[in-house]
């Protein structure tokens, strides 16, 4: 049982959820860097964000530095902050709040949207998982059918080259001004369309209308919405319970009051 002392607002919210995930059945998780956070990674944007420097060393915005034209024009450069980015995935495991989410499978048809490419959400045990942005442990040639899944990038040189075919190679994941790939955008459409009785949006500052859309349809729906994240987003005020906590407690306790 979770013994995190939340404020007693949060604990009126947590019996409120409660009491409404009690006779639902389908749920769904969108998930983005703050849960990430509380496995020792930093988040992307809002508290601690790394998109949040400004220009790179380069003199380039993180946004550009990180976007498609940035792959083709100057693969290094780019490599060099995807690097980073699977650094601070390097060593992570899934915490309390993931293991949550997987465990509430046993009750609930718990499906997970995330943006994260950590690949966390799996490692914890979920099964349903729509990975939005890729995974940055994929990875393809981009010009023939070479593909290999790694543990991390230690042994690999910047920008790495197809051992078949000495092209580029580059990671699953969708960088800026690339479109979502086609098939877990299909997914995500045919959930949303099956309708949710929950949905929950955690640690995610949810920028992206595909992110927040789910949230607001489910609000229309009358079905429950619940935002955990410690800042404030263009949600916060439109769903039926803010909890400004970290999400690996709020998550636990969820998982807790519902066994």
């Amino acid at each position: 049982m979770v013994t995190t002392a939340f404020s007693p607002e949060t604990l009126v919210s947590l019996d409120r959820i409660h009491e409404r995930l009690e006779s639902a059945r389908r749920v769904l998780f969108i998930t983005g860097a703050g849960l990430s956070a509380d496995s020792g990674m930093p988040t992307y944007r809002g508290i601690g964000g790394l998109y949040n420097q400004g220009a790179t060393e380069e003199g380039v915005r993180i946004e550009e530095a990180l976007s498609g034209p940035m792959m083709r024009d100057d693969p290094a450069l780019c490599w060099k902050y995807i690097a980073q980015i699977e650094a601070a995935c390097r060593g992570a495991h899934p915490n309390a709040g993931h293991r949550a989410i997987a465990e509430l499978e046993e009750r609930l048809d718990v499906h997970v949207l995330t943006q994260n490419v950590d690949g966390l959400h799996a490692r914890a045990g979920s099964t349903q998982i729509i990975p939005i942005h890729g995974d940055v442990h994929l990875l393809r040639c981009t010009r023939c059918p070479w593909h290999e899944t790694v543990l991390d990038y230690a042994a690999l040189a910047l920008p790495p080259a197809c051992p078949d075919c000495s092209a580029l190679v580059r990671p699953e994941v969708v960088l800026f001004g690339e479109m979502l790939p086609s098939a877990p955008l299909r997914a995500l459409l045919t959930e949303v369309q099956r309708g949710f009785d929950a949905v929950f949006s955690v640690g995610t500052t949810s920028v992206f209308p595909y992110i927040a859309e789910p949230v607001l349809q489910a609000r229309a729906r009358g079905a429950l919405t619940v935002e955990v994240n410690p800042g404030e987003t263009s949600l916060s005020g439109i769903v039926d319970e803010k909890i400004a906590h970290g999400a690996a407690d709020v998550l636990a306790a969820i998982r807790d009051r519902l066994r």
